[in-house]
């Protein structure tokens, strides 16, 4: 069963942990701390109860060989804390009541001369603490036992209870909010490295296949090993397909060119039209595989080099008329005139020049293609915000095709399939102008034929 979408998330579930953790101990926390007051509010009655009881038999005294007590007033004045609290006492002699309440009930366990007993239970509607002590006092040259009651309510020990239980629930309700946001913040902080380590995927290109230079927490070592593994293993298989590609195209096009060559005198032979027709027909083939094997060369060598980007320092302008005068002689056959327009002087610009040529080399083969004959093709170097090298051409255009669908491989214009072609020459361009910071751009001719398509990288 798949987990709700808050559940799978570890942030979240490791927070919901630590939360719940926070409340449990903010609920043992309540409880102790509500515990050990009421314990010491307890203990404090019960030596205020004692105290009160020793000062009663303290002022016992013996007169005429009878006990008498003159009730001292700080005795029960030290109970009176509390205004709802009510006081209790009674004092017997031989179990016989000498002054107090005489149905406050004895001890349910006798006091000793050295320990007093404690006793809590409802007298007269109320509960209340009660503190028993025994003294054996002469009266008379006779020993007398005297038993010492004083009890007073607990209401005055209720209140405190409640107020203490405020506290506590404020106390512990502070501490859980408190844990709550820190427990928030170590989950963030815990997840810090898997955050970081995600980003610095992210921002990869897509040929970016280097290993992982970060250093992970022990837990996630494992994770990052095993990722630079299977990067390591994803490289060497693309770097096999590519090789074999490679070495496809070069086994493929010497032989393709031996069978045209061959096809092109055997095609002067021949006598009957339909024979001719046939043999051009296979030269087209040829060609198009020739010209296939070749630019898949070419993106192969681009795919491999955008991978590694070398970078060195040189003038676009300079680059933009040497691969001109390399294709002069294929635009010579067509008439078709390649007119350079550079600027003066243009800074120098820092990237991979074979990959440059190559992109420059392939937008000018189109453009040449798809010319008609005795046409010009306009090449433009400009340089202001960014450097922008435009190519265009008089030929048939892109027609009604997408012009960013033609940037993917393989991908041709509907009304050039008379025309020998691969799909391959603006995919490559596009990855080299990507591969530098650039962009591939493809427009049509305001008010005219042809098209043009531009490199355009950001200034540097």
């Amino acid at each position: 069963m798949k987990l709700p979408t808050v559940t799978r998330s570890i942030r979240t579930r490791l927070f919901l942990q630590l939360a719940a953790i926070s409340a449990l101990l903010s609920v043992a926390l309540f409880l102790v701390v509500r515990g050990l007051a009421e314990t010491a509010a307890e203990a404090t009655q019960d030596g205020i109860l004692a105290a009160s009881a020793t000062s009663i038999a303290d002022a016992l005294r013996s007169e005429d060989g009878e006990i008498t007590l003159d009730l001292p007033y700080s005795a029960l004045s030290m109970l009176g804390t509390t205004n709802d609290d009510r006081v209790f006492y009674k004092v017997e002699v031989n179990d016989e009541t000498l002054t107090g309440y005489d149905d406050l009930p004895p001890p349910s366990q006798s006091p000793t001369i050295s320990e007093n007993t404690f006793a809590t239970f409802y007298y007269r509607g109320d509960e209340v603490r009660m503190v028993s002590a025994s003294r054996t006092v002469s009266a008379g040259g006779v020993p007398s036992n005297v038993l010492i009651s004083v009890a007073q309510t607990r209401l005055g020990l209720a209140a405190i209870s409640q107020r203490i239980s405020a506290i506590a629930t404020g106390i512990g309700l502070v501490f859980f909010l408190v844990a709550s946001a820190l427990s928030l913040l170590a989950a963030r902080s815990a997840l810090r490295p898997l955050k970081e380590m995600t980003a610095a995927i992210t921002r990869r290109g897509p040929a970016d296949l280097r290993p992982l230079a970060i250093d992970p927490p022990t837990e996630l070592e494992p994770f990052v090993s095993a990722l630079n593994t299977f990067i390591a293993r994803l490289r060497a298989s693309l770097l096999r397909s590519e090789d074999l590609i490679a070495e496809a195209a070069h086994r493929v096009r010497t032989p393709l060119a031996t069978v045209r060559a061959k096809a092109e005198v055997t095609h002067r032979k021949l006598q009957k039209p339909e024979h001719k027709q046939t043999m051009r027909e296979m030269i087209r083939a040829i060609d198009e595989s020739s010209r296939s094997a070749g630019q898949l060369l070419d993106h192969a060598m681009v795919t491999f080099r955008t991978d590694s980007l070398s970078t060195e320092t040189f003038d676009m302008a300079e680059l933009v008329r040497e691969t001109a005068e390399r294709l002069e002689p294929a635009a010579d056959l067509k008439d078709v005139t390649i007119r350079c327009t550079t600027p003066d002087t243009t800074p120098a610009f820092t990237g991979d020049r074979i990959l440059l040529q190559s992109a420059i080399q392939n937008i000018l083969d189109n453009a040449i293609k798809y010319s008609p004959d005795d046409s010009a093709i306009d090449v433009d170097l400009s340089v202001a915000e960014t450097m922008c090298l435009s190519f265009t051409d008089r030929g048939r255009g892109f027609g009604e095709a997408d012009t960013d669908s033609l940037k993917t491989r393989f991908s041709r214009g509907a009304n050039v399939d008379d025309i020998v072609g691969s799909g391959l020459g603006l995919t490559i361009a596009d990855e080299v102008a990507r591969a530098h910071g650039g962009q591939l751009n493809i427009t049509r001719n305001e008010g005219s034929q042809g098209a043009c398509v531009s490199l355009i990288f950001p200034r540097q």
